[in-house]
């Protein structure tokens, strides 16, 4: 991920997300609910050392929510999601990959604000229909922090510029979530939702991982080059020569959360039932 403008703009992003979701709830004079829940799942990772794969999971998630409903069809909701993910080339069926030997892990701590469309008119225990299908799309900022396994000790990787970097990457990118579900109101005021989304972040360092190697020559730190280029640990040949891929030169990385959810609807006194 660059500097200037993208990294102002992550900066600024946590404003700009509470006063969209303020914006909505000054416009919800017909407002039909709140709605509160808690979300378990699991997460997964496609990037340069999964860039086929874009089902496998590799990682716990949990989040929670608060959410607005308006007229039974469109809501907004403020979530924090809570992943990890993690890849390694040892256990790729592409003997390139296992030559190139890189691994890594991390946790994802995103915070958005999502828009969702109800297909069908939803109105938990008063609406004629019990359950739909929906679609939502959103904007947020999520937090990572790429580490390795290196004889022993876990590293954390942004700091040691793997790639000859003139400084470190951001730890927090722009992230765009979008996604499809279906919710279910199985109970009075309760509901059950289950969703898959997947999330476009502007960086390409979720797995540090994006470029060509580095000379080896110019890392001052030992770590960083014995983490720079792994291929040769196992077998001592070296296939990181300066300027050659490293990655898989697409722009960004992606990540996906798949969740069950338990909501509870809390009806407001301007109903239109």
């Amino acid at each position: 991920m660059g500097t200037g403008r993208p990294q102002l703009l992550i900066l600024v992003m946590p404003r700009y997300l509470l006063a969209i979701f303020l914006l909505f709830l000054s416009l919800s004079l017909r407002a039909q609910s709140w709605e509160i829940g808690g979300t378990v799942g699991a997460a997964g990772y496609m990037g340069d050392l999964n860039p086929n794969n874009p089902l496998k999971p590799s990682g716990i998630a949990f989040g929670a929510f608060g959410q607005r409903n308006f007229d039974g069809y469109w809501s907004l909701k403020l979530q924090y999601m809570f992943g990890q993910i993690q890849a390694s080339d040892a256990n790729s069926s592409d003997p390139q990959f296992r030559q190139r030997n890189l691994s890594f892990h991390t946790q994802l701590n995103e915070i958005a604000a999502i828009g969702e469309f109800n297909l069908f008119k939803y109105i938990p225990e008063a609406g004629q229909n019990r359950f739909t299908p929906f679609i939502y799309f959103g904007v947020g900022i999520v937090g990572y922090n790429p580490q390795a396994v290196y004889q022993g000790h876990t590293y954390d990787l942004r700091p040691l510029t793997t790639e000859g970097e003139s400084k470190p990457y951001s730890s927090a990118a722009l992230t765009v979530p979008y996604g499809v579900g279906f919710k279910y109101n199985f109970s009075g005021k309760w509901n059950f939702i289950a969703d898959i989304g997947y999330r476009n972040p502007y960086t390409d360092y979720l797995d540090d991982v994006s470029k060509n190697y580095a000379p080896k020559s110019s890392f001052t730190n030992p770590i960083a080059q014995a983490l720079s280029d792994r291929s040769g640990e196992n077998t001592g040949v070296y296939i990181g020569a300066p300027g050659t891929q490293r990655g898989d030169m697409r722009p960004h990385d992606t990540y996906w959360f798949v969740g069950l959810t338990i909501s509870f609807t809390i009806v407001s006194t301007k109903c239109y039932y």
